[in-house]
């Protein structure tokens, strides 16, 4: 009984999920989403909620990080220093799940800080910035983020929402076709001013302008008004949004989950290549694979 009650907050969470607001993905690719997987934690996230449950949220609930765009003109300083090093710039390697997808339309980041997970590289390049950093403890991860002209990024979900988005233009087109949409709202980027959003909706961005954009991309800590909540975020942020730690350079932390990731895709490779050189086979051992692990959780039992 206790794992068709499980079963059933999954499927009611994952549907809250792919049905909460204007804009969601298609239910095929909903299913193997990341949001998915979790959608019973999201949802306990939006239930406690101080904020509110809405595309773009109001800067009055961060007045901590007023900071930064007031110090927004040093933080543009060391971006541009970074950008004109080649630093700011896609992983090397397969050691970056949570992003690994945008590198292929003309994204590109150097992580300031990343939950527990240790970054040198940033303290020696960015000092300014990540010293302020330091003094706001609501920001879990920070990074310089770059969106090249004519690249952009297709409509997808961030899977965790302990966590909300800001960004403060620092060397952007300041042109309405250089914007990011949430649910169907658009906002354009300017150099100097930020805007929170929840990236659990559907967004998507765009850069259809001849010059460069960089940002300040940062996680803020999701206010909650649940004590116990609280300390769940916080647990997850260190044990499990840590693992997913990428390096800038040789001497920066990768954490667990990227570890396995790079040997995922020595698989996914061999995944790829049968689905190119036989697609029908590929798509029948994927269901047939699917089905078995059903199979394993929810009838094994009953026969063994």
């Amino acid at each position: 009984m206790f794992k068709w009650i499980i079963l059933a907050i999954f499927l009611l969470t994952s549907l809250y999920t792919h049905f909460r607001g204007k804009k969601r993905l298609s239910l095929y690719r909903q299913i193997f989403n990341h949001s998915t997987l979790f959608a019973p934690i999201n949802f306990l996230m939006y239930i406690f909620s101080k904020v509110p449950n809405q595309p773009f949220i109001d800067s009055q609930y961060f007045k901590d990080l007023k900071v930064l765009d007031e110090n927004w003109e040093m933080i543009r300083t060391e971006a541009q220093k970074l950008y004109e090093q080649g630093a700011i710039k896609a992983a090397s390697s397969d050691n970056d799940v949570g992003f690994n997808s945008f590198f292929k339309t003309g994204w590109k980041r150097f992580y300031l800080k990343w939950y527990e997970s240790a970054h040198p590289s940033a303290a020696e390049l960015c000092p300014k910035t990540t010293a302020l950093l330091k003094t706001l403890p609501s920001i879990k991860a920070a990074m310089f983020a770059e969106l090249a002209p004519h690249s952009h990024l297709n409509p997808h979900r961030d899977p965790f929402a302990g966590s909300l988005r800001y960004h403060l233009g620092l060397i952007t087109p300041n042109d309405d076709r250089c914007y990011i949409e949430v649910d169907g709202q658009r906002h354009s980027w300017r150099d100097g001013k930020s805007v929170v959003f929840d990236e659990t909706f559907v967004h998507s961005a765009e850069n259809a302008t001849d010059q460069n954009r960089i940002i300040l991309f940062c996680d803020v800590e999701r206010p909650l008004t649940n004590a116990w909540a609280e300390k769940f975020n916080h647990w997850f942020g260190r044990h499990v949004m840590t693992a997913a730690s990428s390096p800038n350079e040789v001497g920066d932390g990768t954490g667990r989950i990227n570890k396995l990731y790079g040997y995922a895709q020595l698989v996914r490779l061999q995944v790829k290549a049968l689905k190119k050189s036989n697609r029908p086979l590929y798509y029948v051992l994927k269901w047939l694979l699917i089905i078995a692990a059903v199979l394993l959780i929810f009838v094994r039992p009953y026969f063994f």
